[in-house]
């Protein structure tokens, strides 16, 4: 890396902390509710995953404009609170205090990582306190470790992994290996496609396994390791600058040649698009296929977004802005910022999703939404890669039965 280089990311990194501090109460250029506002204290990783998480927050900002000028929630608008957690549990904890003692929100929300969310639901559990989170997709969240307090959006670790155990257990590779990042969302998404493919394809074998540390993936060792293995499919969890590299490398060395590739968000834009001529060809995916999604529902939005920010969204733009339109239909019921009141309004809500696939709700169960994904293949299509053949999994069919989920959950 260039010293020029280094001093632009340097600056970037600046100036997104500095947007995150001066602009920490987001206040829409159209505010048409005039009553006090509802606060909303927002947790995320924004300097440790920007590729995700500044399309995210531009999703969050466009909803929060669009309720506020529909009239907000009873009169009173939408007001968001941003704080940057950098990947840090322990910071992340610590935030989550400030925000309810000091900036007096009414309930939290966000959450990127795995590990990062399981503290912030661990924190919401102790004090008793509302937790939307947005994007982390450890099973914990709602089962082993869910509790009152949290609710999630997005498809899980075990959802994600079951579409993409549907799709492989379709084709003729029988021996699989697996890489992901050390932490607890790669470690689950690896237990859940092992166990779910086993269940559909008892012939399969599992021949070893590989659990790069986050952010920091030695991607020529781990694809040499992964050759050795001589396995036939690959189960894949990397993603970002750690996918880019894995990617890179795979090519280089011929590690994709002749096998099969199931890869959870690598069709998503964030993450695909970097890729440009190296994205690989027929991997199996879990993604967002924007460009090729035209129902109403999403061509508006598609549109607002690109109005207000000169850009195309990204995944993390929908789940920022369905983060928002889920909290508004719970605010809606509720008609109380009353903690036991939200949690309760929490339980049964039901939203439209910005993918204009329909309305998503919020299992009283095990308090997971339905939200989908969409499952298709990649493909490079001139100097980048997209999603092709794809389909949307409604999250609802992805689920374990009642009797599973209240097995895995503790009881309220």
């Amino acid at each position: 890396m260039t010293l020029l280089q280094t001093d632009a990311r340097g600056l970037r990194r600046r100036m997104l902390l500095a947007g995150i501090a001066a602009g920490a109460l987001a206040r829409p250029a159209v505010l048409r509710a005039q009553g006090s506002p509802i606060r909303i204290g927002e947790i995320n990783s924004y300097t440790a995953q920007p590729a995700f998480l500044g399309p995210y927050r531009n999703g969050w900002l466009l909803a929060q404009e669009q309720v506020n000028a529909a009239g907000g929630i009873g009169g009173r608008p939408l007001e968001t609170v941003f704080r940057d957690d950098a990947g840090r549990p322990e910071d992340a904890v610590r935030l989550a205090g400030e925000l309810l003692n000091a900036e007096r929100v009414a309930l939290l929300a966000g959450g990127y990582l795995s590990n990062v969310g399981l503290a912030l639901a661990d924190f919401a559990r102790q004090n008793k306190r509302l937790y939307a989170a947005s994007e982390p997709l450890t099973d914990a969240l709602v089962w082993s470790r869910g509790n009152r307090y949290t609710f999630r959006l997005r498809p899980s670790t075990y959802m994600q992994a079951a579409m993409l155990v549907e799709e492989a257990a379709g084709l003729p590779a029988k021996r699989w290996a697996t890489v992901a990042p050390n932490y607890e969302y790669g470690q689950s998404a690896v237990k859940w496609f092992r166990e779910l493919l086993k269940a559909k394809r008892p012939d399969v074998e599992f021949v070893g396994e590989q659990f790069p540390a986050l952010g920091r993936i030695d991607a020529g060792a781990t694809v040499q390791a992964l050759e050795r293995m001589k396995p036939e499919g690959i189960f894949n969890v990397t993603f970002a600058t750690d996918l880019l590299n894995f990617v890179r490398q795979g090519n280089t060395r011929g590690l994709f040649e002749g096998r099969a590739v199931a890869s959870m968000l690598s069709g998503e834009p964030e993450y695909l698009e970097p890729l440009g001529e190296e994205c690989p060809d027929g991997w199996i995916v879990t993604g967002y296929p924007r460009d090729d999604l035209d129902n109403p529902t999403h061509t508006a939005l598609r549109d607002a977004y690109r109005a207000k920010y000169n850009e195309l969204p990204r995944c993390g733009s929908i789940v920022g802005y369905d983060t928002v339109q889920a909290i508004a239909a719970m605010l809606r019921k509720a008609n109380s910022t009353e903690t036991e009141a939200m949690v309760e309004a929490f339980k049964g809500i039901r939203y439209q999703t910005g993918y204009g696939t329909g309305e998503v709700e919020f299992r009283a169960l095990d308090h997971q939404a339905t939200l989908g994904a969409f499952v298709g293949r990649t493909k490079l299509e001139g100097r980048r890669g997209k999603m092709v053949d794809w389909r949307y999994a409604d999250g609802a069919n992805y689920l374990p039965g009642d009797e599973q989920v209240r097995a895995r959950r503790p009881q309220e």
